[in-house]
């Protein structure tokens, strides 16, 4: 029995069905479990074959409650999926290794590189990937953007457009980052899904325009073969550490072709779905790799323009108490 646990699975339903059909193409008994901080409130969690409730990632004992999860559920292979995990989890892959089960997670170098945005800058320069100019806060140039180093979701940005928008917090919060603001409207902004093998290598490259973002996550997109797919084969072809679904974002500038990096999420971003849809089944791809030991070959015969248009949809839970 190969099972897969996807973590803090939240409304990651089209990933939980994804999963699903793929190992049940090795057996109608593969299963693929979710665990999550509130199960009860999250639709994937009900999706799936079964969930289990896990504590808080910050607990002394979230990792030891996990690894008993997958040792009870007979789980073979671990898909994390929010940023705050994937530190606790590279740090622990040869514990859980040592048990037969898969963490398909960054080495812990790597991830580190992601979780701080300066350090990601000084990666993206050193792969002669151009980044956001720099702006000085004290003489700072308008616009500007503001955000985090630390920061997902969009929590803590700021467009600052004159002086007087600037306030104490902004020059005081030494998190902070000052930065070239990227003009949306010169500019179009992609999600690109990428897949490495256990190796560092890049197999598959997807970019996907952005065309409506509802609270951090694409609403509306379309994937495009563009010059994107070029330069990431140029300059990231092998990433030492990088493994499984990376997430990054690019700014391309359609008449310049200036291509801006912005950051790399070493996980499954929640617009996947359609990159799957459109020819990318890294799904496959990992149980081809932590299940059947298999190499992985470079594909780039994806769908182009095909555009995703979502929409909410319910999910019943019977007989629900607090």
């Amino acid at each position: 029995m190969s099972n897969i646990l996807i973590t803090s699975a939240g409304q990651r339903v089209s990933l939980v069905k994804a999963f699903q059909k793929e190992i049940r193409k090795l057996s109608i008994n593969n299963k693929v479990y979710t665990v999550d901080l509130n199960p009860i409130l999250a639709p994937a969690c009900h999706i799936s074959d079964g969930y289990r409730h896990i504590k808080r990632v910050t607990d002394e004992r979230y990792v030891e409650e996990l690894l008993s999860i997958c040792n009870e559920l007979k789980v073979k292979v671990v898909i994390p999926t929010i940023d705050t995990e994937l530190l606790i989890l590279a740090e622990n892959k040869e514990l859980f290794l040592k048990e037969g089960i898969n963490l398909v997670v960054s080495e812990l170098n790597f991830i580190k590189i992601c979780r701080d945005k300066r350090v990601m800058n000084s990666f993206f320069e050193k792969k002669n990937i151009d980044i956001p100019q720099r702006v000085d806060k004290m003489d700072p140039l308008f616009p500007l953007f503001i955000k985090p180093y630390d920061g997902s979701l969009s929590k803590d940005t700021f467009l600052i457009q004159k002086k007087s928008e600037l306030t104490d917090y902004h020059y005081e919060n030494p998190k902070l980052m000052f930065m070239e603001y990227i003009d949306h409207s010169k500019h179009d902004e992609y999600t690109v899904d990428t897949y490495y093998d256990k190796n560092g290598y890049l197999k598959c490259i997807v970019p996907r325009k952005r065309i409506f973002v509802r609270a951090g996550e694409v609403n509306k997109g379309v994937t495009c073969k563009n010059e994107i797919i070029e330069c990431i084969e140029k300059r990231l072809f092998h990433i030492e550490g990088a493994i499984g679904c990376l997430t990054m974002q690019f700014f391309l500038n359609p008449e310049t072709k200036r291509i801006i990096g912005i950051e790399i999420n070493p996980r499954f971003g929640g617009g996947y779905p359609l990159s799957y849809l459109a020819g990318a089944n890294y799904p496959k791809y990992i149980i081809d790799e932590y299940v059947l030991n298999k190499r992985i070959e470079y594909f780039d015969n994806w769908e182009n323009n095909l555009l995703m248009l979502r929409y909410d949809d319910e999910v019943l839970v019977r007989n629900y108490e607090e």
